[in-house]
């Protein structure tokens, strides 16, 4: 996988979607962050991933439904399980289907947004996948979750292996927190603890759990009674 962007280096992104409005307003807001930079645009699937192809994004931000190659496909080829140099996907998208969640996390994409998440959120998404991490829009995470713990015959991420060691209470409210889809600041600021803070304990969650992301440590939550307020 493209190695994560050097420290004070912007954050290279590309955007397809087939509206050029939805495309403008991406690049308006990201390109006002002083982190962000976006390096190009397409308004179809094959564009997109010839482009990415050609650039080498740090971040592609696709959409799903878009002309000549739908978003989950250029996915797969963009990010899929055999790329030799998979990219970082982020799946933007207007349509809340767990088909589609489930589409985009199986073909590799390291993040899935709805495109009412707010702006806010969207260069968080970015700046995850950037970093190697992963967010997921918090209403999506807790519906999939819930619907995989009813539903365990639905397909569903990989569930992550026993913890190798166990997690201390701190660890299990941030699990908690995360399987009830608060993003890192809302954790924080629950828990009366700084910003690093919060990511080091979801570091070691991950190492201990051997989860990709924080979409495994919610279905670990999930799929072991953690994820119930109050627990």
């Amino acid at each position: 996988m493209t190695s994560p962007t050097p420290p004070g280096a912007p954050i290279r992104v590309l955007i397809a979607d087939d509206q050029d409005m939805v495309r403008t307003g991406f690049r308006f807001f990201l390109d006002a962050q002083p982190d962000i930079t976006v390096v190009a645009e397409a308004a179809d699937g094959e564009t997109a991933v010839a482009l990415a192809r050609k650039v080498r994004p740090d971040v592609c931000l696709l959409d799903i439904r878009m002309p000549r190659l739908d978003g989950l496909a250029a996915t797969r080829l963009l990010a899929g399980p055999d790329v030799p140099d998979p990219m970082r996907v982020v799946v933007v998208t207007t349509f809340d289907l767990d088909e589609y969640v489930y589409g985009a996390l199986r073909g590799g994409a390291c993040g899935f947004l709805l495109k009412d998440s707010g702006p806010t959120l969207l260069a968080e998404a970015v700046r995850a996948a950037a970093a190697g991490d992963s967010l997921v829009s918090p209403s999506v995470t807790v519906r999939l979750l819930k619907h995989v713990t009813e539903s365990p015959q639905q397909a569903a991420p990989p569930r992550p292996a026993p913890p190798t060691e166990s997690l201390t209470e701190r660890e299990l409210e941030v699990v908690r927190l995360v399987a009830l889809g608060r993003t890192n600041a809302e954790i924080a600021a629950e828990l009366y603890v700084s910003l690093s803070t919060v990511k080091t304990h979801l570091s070691s969650v991950q190492l201990k759990l051997a989860a990709r992301n924080r979409v495994e440590i919610a279905a670990w939550a999930w799929q072991h009674g953690q994820a119930k307020p109050g627990v």
